[in-house]
């Protein structure tokens, strides 16, 4: 652990700026996010460490979002009040059900309890902005016991959530395990309705369902998320971590922590880089775009790409808005609640 924070530290000092700023001031940032793994495990030295080196490289906006990813097992009081004297003012926490019975079947090593239990904890610690994430789409899951799950969001009033639908990846034990009859295959049909319920009720309970997989109060969704959909320049520290410098440029780091902490002890930041172009630029942006509320901004499409990137945009999207899946709307193209459920497909016909 201690390696690995060092390695990190070194990696936010050598990193080469590429966000503007006055010559000789920090570069302001407006969010962090702490993910990617499990740093709430991290003691509160080491992430105090990380902070002021942060610190030291950039300027924190006033109304700075800071997230932490935590695990609900790993949540106490004691941490809550650690971590809000650091300065974090949001947490996503990884909940994924409120069912023993699923949790079990997922290899979750917490409890519906400590679920429910970290909720009232970051709610009593006066965490007013949170997130937890919730699967839909498991075999053990019917309508009625995801009807409960949902129906814990919006009693509790928890100010944003995420949900995502089970995929089942190759090469991973799930999909070993369902090969070989001992867990029971994903129902894409129970999945499809399962999002257009959570839609539904999403909805009346008065969330904003900003994002394909993202539901907020108002005044709550995301600002570190939504850079990413508008295409905004962020840095990645770490293993795996993707950074963008806001116009075509994108570096990764490998993904091994071993090789990622020999290569900082020799001053080298581990990482790849692509250029994009202009066509993929565009591809980019129609894909996360879409997947947003706001949708493909075409006035913003013409003034980076041309007339010409409208007019192909609105001969792909015709199909589907005769199929009603996708609606344009004071130049904006959008998809409708059919349509979320097509999101993927719909982006890659989209694309030059």
């Amino acid at each position: 652990m201690g390696a690995f924070v060092d390695a990190l530290k070194k990696e936010i000092n050598i990193t080469p700026s590429f966000i503007p700023q006055d010559q000789g001031a920090k570069e302001k940032i407006n969010t962090l996010y702490f993910g990617g793994g499990s740093p709430s495990i991290l003691p509160i030295q080491d992430l105090q460490s990380i902070f002021e080196t942060l610190q030291k490289r950039f300027s924190f906006s006033e109304k700075i979002e800071i997230t932490l990813e935590a695990n609900p097992d790993d949540i106490n009081k004691e941490k809550l009040l650690a971590w809000q004297s650091l300065g974090i003012n949001r947490l996503s926490v990884g909940i994924q059900s409120f069912q023993d019975e699923e949790l079990k079947w997922m290899n979750r090593v917490h409890t519906a309890k400590e679920s429910l239990d970290c909720i009232d904890a970051i709610q009593s610690a006066g965490f007013d902005n949170y997130s937890i994430d919730l699967i839909y789409g498991s075999p053990l899951l019917d309508d009625s016991n995801w009807k409960k799950n949902v129906a814990i969001v919006i009693e509790k009033k928890i100010p944003h959530i995420s949900c995502y639908a089970l995929t089942v990846e190759p090469s991973t034990a799930l999909n070993k395990m369902i090969q070989q009859g001992k867990k029971e295959a994903v129902d894409a049909d129970r999945q499809a309705n399962q999002f257009l319920l959570l839609m539904e009720w999403m909805e009346r309970a008065g969330y904003q369902h900003y994002e394909i997989s993202n539901y907020a109060l108002p005044g709550k969704k995301s600002i570190h998320n939504s850079n990413y959909w508008e295409a905004d320049a962020y840095y990645g520290f770490g293993p795996s971590a993707h950074s963008f410098d806001g116009h075509k440029t994108r570096s990764w780091n490998i993904a091994n922590n071993a090789l990622y902490i020999q290569s900082l002890a020799n001053n080298q930041i581990p990482k790849e880089q692509e250029v994009l172009s202009s066509q993929e630029q565009l591809n980019e942006y129609s894909m996360t775009a879409l997947r947003t509320n706001t949708g493909i901004d075409l006035n913003k499409v013409e003034s980076i790409h041309g007339a010409d990137a409208v007019t192909g945009l609105l001969n792909a999207a015709q199909p589907y808005i005769q199929s009603k899946k996708i609606r344009v709307e004071d130049n904006h193209i959008l998809l409708s609640k059919e349509g979320k459920l097509f999101a993927d497909g719909i982006a890659a016909a989209l694309f030059f």
